[in-house]
């Protein structure tokens, strides 16, 4: 039951809820006024970010359409229901607002036709579940839910962002209709194929597909408008989308058609098996969804014109009854106070209206006939007959079905018309219209599909066309058949009644099977895993982190080293080596010695002072190089850069030395790993600076600033015109910080002048 959440101020009034409720209305009519007047597909681009590609193109053909019906149709019904669900609730207008962005989110993410416009879209998606599960903030289970439902989808989307980004870039466009169009023809490369893998790791996240399954059941933790809305019309069949949209793509390709099979018929049967353990209704209802999305994907990973039709009808039908039932045991919580179901029982008497809808939706999930899922089923079984299937997907459709009569028969049935036990529903009662009306209407629109089926007929034939462009036009017909479908569902019937009624025993069975897999199930990995998080924290914290600087500057000097020396080695069979044929100079090769006989006797004294002077030959050196390499400029400051450096240091510890502070150079600092340390980095940088001076020097950029300096920034030293005019604000900035570091530094230097007279006047 919704409790108030302790938030300040009132819920908003019957204004502001039709404000709020006017929006998927208006959603819906424009989706109407779209389907009927234009035809499909559309095309609106606007530039957005040109400087990288990418434009805001969306595109709406009959997929998107299916998409956005559901979108705004499921969302309507949503908005009226939450009025009376959360009704003087503080925090329903922030139910509102935070719904109506994720409906905005969803419609850009059906119509996006860019890939980083439809990651974005996407990611608001996660954002925004992530809001909604957690709604009810003060309570533990919500944070926890919500945390795991953002980090699975989360961490999906990364990996979806990075497979978008290797396709579009493999492609050469990050325009979705021209991938489809164009990957076909195209021939299989790593690139590609790492963004196949990339791709399906996002969307088997976002639709709950194993072994990323876990997640869905616990988002029930949010308000029941919340899982009607995200969990079963929209969010989940996201991932169900990308992957229709892309099949025409990588529908060729076997590790495409392969994984689909495998893990959705995996999550299919899986999902049905869990829904036994449970006792919350919604729960049992979230593991039924995870199956039908397994069901879904597996559809979408079949060939074939009947595997798109089914996918297309699959997606409608069970928005149409997997939304009315959850709203029914909304209705069971909301009137009752609870939504276990052994404490429920003959509910059909106080709860007439929600009887009546949870019996309507549930013969559609069961597929009886004169319902839209019996239509559903007859279509799942031509795709399924006709597709290249193996023996565990027909197995596991053959779990589902049966699976899915007894969930329905719980949800409508058990729960309304029977009396199993213990009965604590005394006090229930029957919501008001805006609680019932809404599942009514949608198991009734079921119903009406289900006996006039002709209706969604054009629909799902768009749809159809979008998930098949290449094809002719698809020949199919959704009518009242009496056919085979009828046979197979009585089997599927008969042991899904069997189910039903072995509920109780049956559960108290995969309870325990549940409870000796759930040590390495993925659910317990996750725990694990945020176990571990912090654990590798404290050690690579005090692995890393232990307050010694040479060896931080060991770390840092072994990586840069090692990621040069393996990009040098991954590409040198196409690197060239410049050609040493002409004596430098002995001005170039004097400074070469000075510099190398003062980094070696650097690394081999103990005195402080003598280590600095030595240092400095270094420093000298380089100066040198820089002015018999035609840069006096740089030389000149370079030698009084370190002149001033040499004489403030060597004072400093010659005042230490005087004040018996000044200490030798440890002589454990000098081991051979620094040495070869020092070795491979000077080796790497050399091998570095070779090839990048092989090639043909580029003078186009010299020459510009040589023929600019003179006529716009009058001045003839090319690199004093560089640096004030040409990079004026680089300079700035680098002055800034120079500034800022003096002032940073000012408190201490105050402070130590205090303590330094301190000291005098003591």
């Amino acid at each position: 039951m919704v409790k108030s959440s302790g938030e300040p101020g009132r819920g908003p009034g019957w204004i502001e809820r039709i404000s709020f409720t006017a929006l998927p209305v208006i959603g819906l009519m424009l989706v109407a006024w779209k389907l009927a007047l234009f035809e499909l597909p559309v095309r609106l681009s606007w530039s957005w970010v040109p400087a990288l590609g990418i434009d805001l193109a969306f595109h709406i053909d009959g997929l998107s359409a299916l998409m956005l019906l559901m979108i705004t149709g499921v969302g309507t019904a949503v908005f009226v229901y939450a009025g009376g669900y959360l009704a003087g609730h503080p925090g329903q207008r922030r139910l509102y607002v935070l719904l109506s962005l994720f409906m905005v989110a969803m419609v850009g993410s059906v119509t996006a036709d860019h890939l980083i416009v439809l990651f974005l879209f996407w990611e608001a998606t996660s954002l925004l579940s992530f809001l909604l599960v957690g709604f009810n903030h003060e309570r533990p289970e919500s944070r926890k839910s919500a945390q795991q439902s953002l980090m699975v989808t989360g961490a999906g989307g990364l990996a979806l962002l990075a497979g978008f980004i290797l396709l579009g870039q493999a492609m050469g466009t990050y325009v979705i209709s021209d991938i489809v169009v164009a990957l076909p023809s195209a021939e299989a490369t790593p690139e590609t194929t790492a963004a196949l893998v990339l791709i399906l790791i996002g969307a088997f996240t976002k639709s709950a597909q194993f072994p990323f399954h876990f997640w869905l059941p616990n988002a029930m933790a949010a308000p029941t408008p919340v899982s009607a809305y995200l969990h079963s019309a929209t969010m989940v069949k996201l991932g169900v989308y990308l992957l229709a949209r892309l099949d025409p793509a990588f529908g060729e390709w076997p590790l495409w058609e392969w994984a689909l099979k495998a893990a959705g018929s995996i999550t299919a049967a899986w999902g049905m098996v869990l829904a036994l353990r449970e006792r919350d209704l919604k729960r049992i209802l979230a593991w039924s969804t995870v199956a039908t999305l397994g069901t879904l994907v597996t559809l979408v990973g079949l060939r074939g014109e009947g595997a798109t039709v089914a996918v297309g009808a699959l997606l409608l039908a069970h928005a149409l009854y997997k939304a009315p039932l959850f709203f029914v045991a909304g209705n069971i919580d909301h009137g009752t106070g609870t939504r276990v179901i052994d404490r429920l029982g003959n509910l059909r008497h106080a709860m007439p209206w929600t009887a009546a809808a949870a019996l309507l939706a549930g013969a559609s999930m069961a597929g009886m006939p004169l319902s839209f899922g019996y239509i559903v089923k007859d279509v799942i079984l031509d795709a399924k007959s006709a597709g290249d299937v193996f023996i565990f997907a027909k197995a596991a459709n053959t779990i589902f079905g049966a699976v899915a009569v007894a969930v329905a028969g719980v949800a409508a049935i058990r729960v309304f018309w029977r009396h199993p036990g213990v009965n604590e529903t005394c006090e229930a009662h029957e919501g008001g219209p805006s609680l019932f009306l809404p599942p009514l209407i949608l198991a009734l629109a079921g119903i009406t599909l289900g006996i006039f089926p002709f209706f969604a007929q054009e629909l799902i034939a768009a749809a159809t066309g979008a998930m098949t462009p290449d094809a002719e036009a698809v020949a199919f017909s959704l009518a009242l058949e009496f056919g085979p479908v009828l046979g197979s569902l009585l089997v599927t019937l008969a042991i899904g009644v069997g189910i039903y009624f072995l509920w109780d025993p049956l559960h108290r069975l995969f309870e325990r099977v549940a409870r000796l897999l759930g040590r390495i199930g993925m659910a317990a990995q996750y725990e694990r895993v945020l176990h571990w998080i912090p654990w590798v924290a404290a050690v690579s914290t005090r692995a890393l982190q232990n307050g010694s600087l040479p060896a931080y500057v060991a770390l840092a000097g072994g990586t840069v080293t090692l990621l040069l020396a393996a990009a040098l080695v991954s590409a040198w069979t196409d690197l060239a080596l410049p050609s040493i044929d002409v004596w430098p100079g002995i001005g170039v090769f004097g400074a070469c010695v000075l510099i190398v006989v003062g980094a070696v006797a650097a690394c081999t004294q103990r005195s402080r002072l003598v280590l600095l002077l030595a240092a400095g030959l270094v420093g000298y050196g380089s100066g040198l190089l820089f002015l018999f390499t035609g840069a006096p400029d740089v030389a000149y400051t370079q030698f009084t850069v370190e002149t001033v450096f040499v004489i403030v240091v060597a004072s400093v510890l010659l005042a230490l030395k005087r004040q018996g502070r000044a200490t030798a150079v440890d002589e454990r600092l000098w081991r051979p790993g620094a040495f070869v340390l020092a070795s491979g980095f000077a080796a790497t940088i050399t091998a570095l600076l070779l090839v990048a001076t092989a090639g043909d020097f580029n003078t186009a950029l010299s020459q510009f600033f040589a023929d600019t300096s003179v006529p716009e920034a009058y001045g003839r030293n090319v690199v004093n015109v560089i640096l004030v005019d040409f990079r004026a604000l680089d300079t700035f900035g680098e002055i800034s910080v120079v500034l800022l570091s003096f002032l940073a530094a000012l408190p201490l230097l105050q402070a130590l002048k205090r303590a330094h007279s301190a000291r005098g006047e003591s």
